[in-house]
């Protein structure tokens, strides 16, 4: 009876400890998904980033030029 009682303890903990690993791979497959989509979405951030950056300068620039171009008719007056 108390070998019968211990292998019931046993198979307890065998189908405790399945539920805690399977839940720990749901977790892992979860995590892996979401930070494959972070990575994209980080890479999408980069991008979009240095676009910006480009526009920024080349706005920066013209502005500049036409600084310029209104000191230079304004001396010219």
């Amino acid at each position: 009876m108390n070998a019968i009682h211990h292998s019931a303890e046993a198979d307890h903990s065998l189908r405790d400890l399945e539920t805690r690993i399977e839940a720990l791979a749901r977790a892992c497959d979860r995590l892996r998904d979401e930070n494959r989509m972070l990575r994209q979405q980080n890479e999408q951030l980069l991008t979009e980033r240095s676009i910006l950056t480009e526009r920024g300068e080349q706005a920066r620039i013209k502005v500049e030029s036409m600084i310029n171009r209104l000191k230079s008719m304004e001396q010219a007056v």
